[in-house]
């Protein structure tokens, strides 16, 4: 395999995974005191929901490229509006909201494009591989 095939199909994979591991990062709000620690932890894993489901969604995308590429720039562009209006009322800035929005879809925007890429580029090599 092509030292770029090679790039591009490890690319978003790492990168999804570093997404997701910072969406993660946002359950840590479930401990917070005064509550019990079976009320903490239960809050902890209803925090990681939606990292739940965007590893599903990388199993499905490991799996089918192309799949999982709309996927996820469907994800990352359909979420952006609800984020940005969410964070927009509650500061009142358009420039913090956008930011916020760079932070939290767009990564998963990118990683989207980045399995199309990939996909493309290993049905574009295929011919190449198949004759070596």
């Amino acid at each position: 395999m092509k030292t770029s095939v090679r790039l591009f199909h490890w690319l978003p994979r790492i990168f999804c995974i570093l997404a997701i591991l910072f969406i993660s990062l946002f359950a840590a709000d479930a401990f917070a005191p005064g509550l019990t620690t079976w009320q903490q932890l239960g809050a902890f894993f209803i925090h990681l929901i939606p990292s739940f489901i965007l590893l599903s969604l990388l199993i499905v995308a490991w799996k089918w490229e192309f799949i999982g590429g709309i996927i996820f720039t469907v994800i990352g562009l359909g979420l952006s509006p609800f984020v940005f209006m969410i964070n927009y009322k509650m500061n009142h800035s358009i420039w913090v909201s956008l930011g916020i929005i760079l932070m939290i879809t767009i990564p998963f925007v990118v990683v989207g494009i980045l399995f199309i890429i990939s996909h493309n580029m290993k049905k574009k090599n295929l011919p190449r591989m198949v004759n070596l």
